[in-house]
């Protein structure tokens, strides 16, 4: 293999670092650069969810799923375990609608049912039942005040232990309650174990009461429905008692002011000789509302009538009469007939001829008798007009007498309808109280009563509360939901790339390629480029042409010929990238120099087993060393590298020297293909100053770990530097369940039997994607 002769180095007097660096393009063949593009562009939301991405986000959290959703249901299972069980009795009650009310504001029928007087009886009935004073009886005739209180729990004990062990601020003990504070805190307590549930469309109610011993819970729940049922019996009785003295009493006082209201109005219409028929008033009144009526019909047919007349005083024949008129229908068509014949005969006789004058005499009197029957119609318009006026009139004379006699009746029925009015008053209210004792006096039996007991409570066999299994099953689901939530939580704080459209959406840049994890087997110390080399029917190797290919069309004169690898930290696999894609570039027939400008961590001249005695900073330093002296050959055809040499104190000053600029304008004269290993840019100078001096710069991006921030400043620093970012490449990939399906897809088609066989490092890959994807 021979290495390619290189021009001496320049003499000492060479242009000043700063000065070859602003003329390079003189030098270093450069492309134009492309036009300004926005640094950043803004994510838009996705317009449909994706199921399988998040499917793919609980495969890859699966774990933290599993052990939230564990530790969740180990806890309640164990709390669930130290807890005291409570029975719970149950007894069926059966509240019929109240059968009477008294002296109520409206007309209630009894026995109602609906509406919202029913809500409310119904509602009032569910708090009576949790009233305090039923509560207290209860207490009092099973003497649950003198009963000792249950047993604490093992987990009530667990957290008097705890608070035993902590530290006490206070040492004075707290004052014992008073007797009515302790049977307040007892009436509490028996009403924080009762329940009140009604059944839904209709009308029973189911009472719960839950406490540690199933007997004493029946027990309660009996003793509180006969309770119930006694204080109702005890307040119809008061109610029904103090309603009949009540209404007693009122209609006695109201049945002598009917007497004297309707003693006082007959008395005073004999007087004022005011006579009314029922309920329709004065006779005089009921003869002016029908006059009044008549006088209306009237002047209705008169303005008809009068409309007929005026319209047949502006014509004569075009009324609606005349042309409706069967008689001057017949008499139109006998004289057209005659019409008709005399013209026929004209034809044939002369106007003098007997039958000619004949005719005409004939339709002479025709139109004699039209005009007559005409003249009839007109007068008997006219008569109807004149006698629709007479009838107004005497209607209107009738209607103005009856207004004087209603007058002066009104006059004289002031005091007749205040009369009246109390008359009717006090008969309504005598009515309405007369019916409600009645009514009262129905119900004054209260043998019957409206509550009954459908089922007595029976002790409870089992407990029921804790419920293993249901707290169990609440604690899996809320434990899987808990663990989703929080396994997307830590997906959506990842603020690393997961997918390539992340990368593009951010930096508005396109993604060459994606390069695959490739673990090393033990005890094979190779570099991971030179691994892929060793299997170029590899996922590795093929990722790596395909960034080749990719190359060839991020300019329009194809590859740039100077091109740097470069990333925004360390361990992204820039240095396994440059190699690989210097590897690829050799294959391809392209002598290919492969530059190591890393001068603060090198790592090529490890990968490739080269001496780095002299390299790259023996050249740049201005010693008497010749390009082709740093240049050596490597183990790979058509591949040439440059090591970096002895670490520098100053690599920036080095590398944007002049020696740096004609080495790199010979190198593009000498090989077809420059790759340079660049530094990493996150607080280094030297990949800006290397970008600069190449065509093009490819930015690796370790998947699942460089944080988005740091990538999007080293892309804006390679943009503040004007360094044309050819794009980007998504490195150390996993073939993992949760990893992006793109990339299983890609590593089947490629590495299948499309091939004809298959590697055992892309079996791997395949079953697990495999596997993935199911």
């Amino acid at each position: 293999m021979n290495i390619p002769e290189l021009p001496q180095s320049p003499d000492s007097n060479s242009p000043s670092p700063g000065r070859i660096l602003a003329e390079r393009q003189n030098g270093v063949p450069m492309l134009a650069r492309p036009r300004e593009q926005p640094l950043f562009e803004e994510e838009s939301e996705e317009d449909a969810l994706d199921l399988r991405e998040l499917w793919q986000v609980i495969l890859k959290r699966r774990w933290t799923i599993l052990i939230f959703t564990l530790i969740v249901v180990t806890a309640v299972v164990t709390a669930t375990y130290l807890k005291t069980p409570i029975y719970r009795a149950v007894l069926t009650l059966q509240i019929d609608r109240e059968d009477i009310k008294i002296l109520q504001v409206g007309e209630v029928s009894p026995g109602e049912t609906g509406g919202w007087n029913n809500q409310d009886y119904y509602q009032t009935q569910y708090e009576l039942l949790k009233s305090r004073s039923l509560a207290q009886r209860v207490i009092n005739q099973l003497g649950l005040a003198d009963l000792p209180p249950p047993p604490p729990s093992s987990l009530a004990q667990l957290k008097q232990w705890l608070a035993a062990w902590l530290p006490k601020t206070d040492d004075a003990k707290p004052e014992p309650p008073s007797e009515n504070g302790r049977i307040e805190g007892l009436i509490s307590g028996f009403l924080g174990g009762l329940t009140v549930e009604p059944v839904r469309n209709s009308r029973l109610i189911k009472l719960y009461y839950d406490s540690p011993y199933p007997k004493q819970a029946a027990t309660i729940l009996n003793t509180l429905a006969k309770s119930y049922i006694s204080l109702n019996l005890e307040r119809r009785f008061d109610a029904t008692t103090y309603a009949r003295n009540f209404l007693q009493e009122r209609l006695q006082q109201v049945k002598v002011k009917l007497e004297e209201s309707e003693r006082g109005l007959v008395e005073f219409s004999r007087q004022e000789q005011i006579f009314t028929i029922g309920d329709k008033g004065s006779i005089v009144g009921q003869n002016l509302e029908a006059t009044n009526a008549a006088l209306g019909e009237a002047e209705k047919r008169r303005i008809a009538t009068e409309a007929v007349y005026r319209q047949m005083l502006g014509t004569r024949q075009g009324l609606s009469q005349v042309l409706d008129s069967k008689i001057i229908q017949d008499l139109k068509q006998s004289k057209a007939k005659l019409e008709a014949q005399y013209q026929d005969n004209l034809s044939i006789y002369k106007p003098a001829y007997p039958t000619m004058v004949q005719l005409r005499n004939q339709i002479s009197q025709v139109d004699s008798m039209i005009g007559q029957e005409i003249g009839n119609i007109r007068a008997a318009i006219a008569a109807s007009y004149e006698a629709a006026k007479a009838e107004e009139a005497l209607l209107r004379a009738n209607l103005d007498r009856l207004k004087q006699e209603v007058l002066t009746q009104q006059d004289r029925s002031i005091q007749f309808n205040i009369l009246r009015r109390e008359v009717d008053t006090n008969r309504q209210l005598y009515d309405g109280l007369l019916q409600r004792f009645k009514e009262v006096g129905v119900a004054a039996g209260v043998g019957t009563n409206n509550i009954s007991i459908v089922d007595e409570a029976k002790a409870p066999s089992f407990p029921y509360k804790p419920n293993l299994r249901l707290n169990a099953t609440l604690a899996l689901v809320l434990g899987l939901l808990g663990g989703i939530g929080l396994a997307f939580l830590f997906e959506h704080l990842d603020d690393t790339f997961r997918k390539p459209e992340d990368l593009e959406k951010l930096l508005g840049l396109p993604v060459l390629g994606m390069i695959p994890m490739l673990k090393q087997a033990r005890g094979d110390e190779r570099a991971i480029a030179l691994i892929g080399h060793d299997d170029p029917r590899s996922a590795f190797a093929e990722a790596y042409r395909s960034v080749r290919t990719a190359l060839q069309f991020s300019t329009a004169s194809g590859v740039p010929r100077l091109l740097a690898v470069t990333s925004a930290m360390v361990s992204e696999g820039k240095s396994t990238t440059a190699i690989s894609l210097a590897i690829q570039f050799a294959q391809a027939g392209k002598r290919t120099l492969l530059v190591e400008a890393d001068l603060r961590k090198p790592s090529l001249h490890k990968a490739l087993q080269l001496d780095n005695q002299t390299g790259l900073t023996n050249y740049l330093a201005g010693g008497e060393v010749h390009p082709a002296n740093i240049t050596r050959p490597t183990h790979i055809s058509n591949l040439f590298a440059i090591p970096s040499g002895p670490l520098p104190p100053n690599p920036a000053d080095l590398l944007s020297s002049g020696r740096m600029v004609e080495l790199l304008t010979l190198a593009a004269e000498k090989f077809d293909q420059v790759v340079l290993d660049s530094p990493p840019l996150l607080g280094l100078a030297d990949g800006l100053i290397v970008g600069n001096l190449c065509e093009g710069i490819l930015l690796a991006v370790e998947m699942g770990s460089t944080p988005r921030g740091c990538v999007q400043g080293a892309f804006k620093r390679l943009r503040g530097a004007r360094v044309h970012v050819l794009g980007t490449i998504l490195t150390k990939l996993e073939a993992r369940p949760g990893a992006y399906g793109y990339y299983r897809s890609y590593y089947y088609y490629y590495h299948t039997d499309y091939y004809g066989e298959t590697t055992p490092d892309t079996k791997k890959l395949l079953v697990e994607g495999m596997k993935a994807e199911a």
